[in-house]
């Protein structure tokens, strides 16, 4: 699976973003999708997760009513929807996919197979 995240920019807090992460060589529907952030300085951290297509979803305390992740099957695509940005936000975030993880293993990013690019978002205050 490769995959290829887009969508970073530059936005002021309290604003909102969109990420894209398209995804090729396999259909994605029955893969646990994520995507992780990296800011200056920390070591990358879980944000949210997509267990499969039509399954739930989970998300990072940090995150939890402010983002949103969702997949689009037709594009083979997920989404992660950024409203209500902070400071803190600002990051590299990445997408990343493994076939279907069982809850407990969402967050290590050991558990994942494959992995985007990166594509940097920055929160000014």
């Amino acid at each position: 699976v490769q995959l290829q995240a887009s969508g970073g920019g530059l936005v002021q807090a309290g604003g909102s973003l969109g990420l894209s992460c398209a995804a090729s060589g396999r259909t994605i529907s029955t893969y646990t999708m994520a995507w992780f952030r990296q800011a200056p300085g920390k070591e990358r951290e879980f944000v949210a997760a997509s267990r499969r297509s039509g399954g739930t979803t989970h998300y990072a305390e940090s995150v939890k009513g402010r983002y949103t992740i969702s997949r689009d099957n037709a594009k083979n695509t997920v989404y992660l929807q950024m409203n209500s940005l902070k400071p803190e936000d600002t990051a590299v975030y990445y997408c990343a996919a493994a076939p279907y993880l069982i809850l407990s293993r969402l967050a290590g990013e050991e558990n994942y197979d494959y992995w985007g690019q990166g594509t940097q978002v920055t929160v000014s205050s």
